[in-house]
């Protein structure tokens, strides 16, 4: 018997068939997404019932603002200074063609409050902060400290994700005010020494520029981005996988997904706040 007898032959899929293996890699991959969505919210709603329930652990919360806003401001304040020298530089050499060098501090502190800054700023402090809470958490699920707390007749939500939650919440817009300061200080800094703008004339024309719905718009943002980080950094380390594999997957993808859901985030917002009335100069 020929081996040609004993095997089947495999003719190439119709033209105009879309082959089956890519409809189950998009079908799981969304799959995926809707089920992370799931747990998110899922985990929302653990932190809002667990906020309520006595006591609020104010200790707990004033550790978890040190760590989250202290030491994430150096870093902060460095890199909105460079967006600041940049933005500023960038812009003044465009510009500078058109002769129009003392909108400098009209484009740049307005881009500083609205975008620049708690972009960034969320995106930095964002990764560092979600990847220490989901690699915190996940070492605690991994060495089964998070199991001993429930056997104590705690719950490990009220203990680890609610102060967590409030600190980031509560800290990420105190960060990006000083840091969107540093960074309009920088770009002052480079108009006056690349493009001989006046500072005076630069503070005049931001102050002029910037409204209550910018300010409104800037600083209201790091609020909801913070609570995202802090739910999604919780998020990992709690379903962390076994062993520091686990461990060091659930960072990667808490990097991953905070940034994600910054960049998304903005998008919604700034959609929502262009839509809002004039509230005042």
């Amino acid at each position: 018997m020929n081996s040609s007898d004993n095997t089947e032959s495999e003719s190439p899929p119709e033209k105009g068939i879309i082959p089956l293996a890519p409809l189950e890699f998009a079908g799981s991959k969304a799959l995926y997404f809707f089920q992370y969505l799931g747990q998110l919210a899922r985990l929302t709603w653990y932190f809002f019932h667990q906020a309520l329930v006595r006591p609020v652990g104010l200790s707990e919360i004033r550790i978890q603002c040190e760590q989250i806003g202290l030491l994430s401001l150096p870093i902060a304040a460095i890199t909105m200074l460079f967006v600041g020298l940049v933005f500023a530089f960038q812009f003044g050499m465009t510009l500078r063609t058109m002769g129009a060098v003392m909108y400098i501090g009209k484009v740049a502190s307005l881009s500083v409050v609205r975008e620049l800054g708690p972009a960034f700023t969320s995106l930095v402090v964002g990764g560092r902060v979600g990847a220490g809470m989901a690699a915190e958490l996940g070492s605690m699920r991994v060495t089964e400290q998070i199991d001993a707390i429930r056997a104590l007749g705690a719950n490990p939500y009220k203990k680890l994700l609610v102060p967590r939650v409030i600190a980031t919440s509560l800290m990420m817009p105190i960060v990006t005010i000083i840091a969107s300061v540093v960074g309009i200080f920088g770009a002052m800094m480079i108009s006056w020494l690349e493009f001989n703008v006046n500072p005076v004339a630069f503070y005049n024309s931001a102050v002029a520029t910037v409204t209550l719905n910018d300010m409104l718009s800037g600083f209201s943002k790091p609020l909801f981005f913070g609570f995202g980080i802090a739910v999604i950094g919780c998020h990992q380390g709690f379903e962390c996988g076994n062993g520091t594999v686990g461990v060091g997957q659930a960072t990667t993808r808490a990097v991953v997904n905070v940034s994600l859901m910054v960049v998304f985030a903005d998008f919604v917002l700034t959609r929502f706040f262009a839509i809002l009335p004039d509230i005042g100069p």
